[in-house]
Formats: C-alpha cells, sequence, structure tokens
C-alpha cells in the first residue's frame, strides 16, 4: 500500500511510520525540515520537502498514493495560545489536504482528530454518538476537519476514516521529538534526570490511555480494513480501560525500580477530604466490533520510555 503520512517525523507519526513500514507498506512523509535535520530512520521512507499550505505541494504529495494518514497539526500547548492559526493549519489545510486527495483518486482519508472534541473536562461515558460541545481551540479545530472528512465519506468520494484518540503514551522514536510535556513522557523524564517523580495535581482525574503500540497498530488496522466496516467512518481509539494519572506514576515508578534500579520517590500536593474529579468510560466498543485487538504492554511501552530517557538525558 502506498500512504502519504502527514505528521510522519512527529510524537505519534515516527512510531505509526515504524509499524507500517515493518509491514511493508510504501511511504511518503512530507516536511519542511532541512535534510540535515532528518532524523536518523528517515532513509526507510520517500521524503518530500512540501508546504501542507500549499495546494500545489499537495497535488503532488498525492499523487499515486492509496491512502492519507494525516496527523499534521497544530498541538494542543501552541493551539491554546494561538486559536486564529489552530484553525488556519487545523482546519483550513486540512481541508485543502482533504480537496487535493480526493482530486487525485486517493482511495481513503484516515484522520487523527481528539477525545477532547467532546467537551471538557473528560468525564462519564463517551462514545460515539454522543453530541460534541469542544471548547479548546486544539479541539474545535480538529472538530471541523470531522465534518470535512464525514461529507467527503457520505458522498462517496472517498472513504473518510476520523479517529478520536485519547492519551497515547510511550517513547517517541527519536529524543528529539518535543513531546515531553506530555504526563507519561514527562514523568519518565522525571525518573531519570530527577530520580523523583512530582504531580502538580494530586493525580486523581482519571484519563484513558493507551499505548503507542496499539495507536500504531490501529492505524494499521484501519488501513486495511474493508470498506464495508467502516459504517460513518468515525471511532474511538483509547485503552479499554481508564485510570489515575497518580496509578500511571505507580506504574512508573515500579518500571524506574526494575529497569533503572531505583525507586524514584512520588511527591504530589494530597488529594483533599473527599476529592473526586468523575469517572471516565472512553467507550473502545465499535472500534473493537470491527476485530481489532489490543496487544500493547504497559510495562513494555514505559520501559522503552525510560530507557530513551536514561540514553539521552542521563547524563
Amino acid at each position: 500500500m502506498r500512504i502519504l503520512l502527514t505528521g510522519g517525523f512527529g510524537y505519534l507519526g515516527g512510531r505509526i511510520a515504524e509499524h507500517l513500514y515493518g509491514q511493508g507498506h510504501q511511504l511518503r512523509i512530507p516536511t519542511r525540515r532541512a535534510a540535515k535535520d532528518y532524523p536518523d530512520w528517515a532513509q526507510e521512507v520517500e521524503t518530500v520537502q512540501a508546504n501542507l499550505g500549499k495546494e500545489a505541494d499537495l497535488a503532488q504529495l498525492c499523487q499515486g498514493m492509496d491512502q492519507v494518514v494525516h496527523l499534521a497539526s497544530m498541538n494542543e500547548v501552541v493551539a491554546g495560545t494561538d486559536p486564529l492559526g489552530a484553525v488556519i493549519l487545523n482546519s483550513v489545510n486540512s481541508l485543502k489536504l482533504l480537496l487535493a486527495a480526493q482530486k487525485a483518486g486517493v482511495k481513503r482519508f484516515i484522520y487523527f482528530s481528539t477525545a477532547h472534541v467532546y467537551k471538557s473536562p473528560l468525564v462519564g461515558r463517551l462514545t460515539e454518538d454522543l453530541p460534541c460541545r469542544p471548547t479548546h481551540p486544539y479541539a474545535y479545530s480538529h472538530r471541523a476537519v470531522e465534518d470535512y472528512v464525514f461529507s467527503f465519506h457520505d458522498k462517496k468520494q472517498l472513504e473518510g476514516v476520523v479517529i478520536r484518540l485519547s492519551n497515547g503514551y510511550g517513547a517517541p522514536r527519536d529524543a528529539g521529538i518535543d513531546r515531553w510535556t506530555l504526563v507519561a513522557n514527562d514523568l519518565c523524564r522525571q525518573a531519570v534526570t530527577q530520580k523523583k517523580l512530582v504531580l502538580k495535581g494530586s493525580g486523581l482525574e482519571e484519563r484513558n490511555f493507551i499505548t503507542l503500540t496499539d495507536v500504531a497498530q490501529g492505524v494499521a488496522h484501519f488501513v486495511g480494513l474493508d470498506p464495508d466496516s467502516l459504517g460513518n467512518g468515525l471511532f474511538n481509539l483509547g485503552g479499554e480501560d481508564s485510570s489515575t494519572v497518580y496509578d500511571l506514576a505507580l506504574a512508573i515508578q515500579r518500571r524506574a525500580h526494575t529497569v533503572l534500579g531505583y525507586l524514584p520517590p512520588i511527591e504530589r500536593p494530597q488529594p483533599k477530604p473527599g476529592e473526586s474529579t468523575g469517572s471516565l468510560d472512553f467507550c473502545v466498543d465499535k472500534l473493537k466490533a470491527t476485530g481489532f485487538v489490543f496487544s500493547g504492554s504497559q510495562e513494555a511501552e514505559l520501559d522503552r520510555s525510560l530507557l530513551l530517557c536514561q540514553d539521552a538525558f542521563g547524563g
């Protein structure tokens, strides 16, 4: 399969590229980086210098491609400070890419959205038929693209798939990927650099976490999924169960003891009496009904993250 993977040098993209390449797919990754700044593994794929805001570049990128996996977007931190930029980069440019893909005869367009399109905070049971009330620029700029993809899908202009991702965690493919603000990455880095884990809050808030192994395997699943199984094209992609941030910190503490040889203490503000942030049930039944089987290991993912941090930041 010939696949255009936008954002392929990013946090999710690197791991997805690794998995798809391992399955024998031919990948094309657009980038604005200079060749000297390519990651070491870039030789595995076709790399094209391109501007995703330019129609001419998009037309060239889509030529000869069977599918598009679209990850490239402004992240949530930057989007929070630049709402207009988020709409231009995340929404407008994505529509341009959709139009280019349809014109080039691309068969399937897989778009990575976010669980945060549902509401804020993420609590309760979240299924794909729940109405969305996004409040953050990162969320509403992605929600707009969902409607673009659904429109193309319903009109049979291409096969559209929208993936609402929860919280992917695991080691980036290289340490130069700047996503160390994500809670699991931050805690793994703290375990190495500070030899302790410091939480900003009590850690009692529930989140849905999914290993990057399962994220990558999820993409491969959608790449190969029979068209009749796509339905309306919308799927949640998250772990089978939710847990608290404190539970995640405890898991990282245990793996640090095994992998690094010491037990980093956990520091946090003590929970207030009766403190509760509400439970979260991020439903993935629709995904599992298509035959997807989770196989990622929390221990393996955290071990890989800790070892990467040890190599990159351990001094």
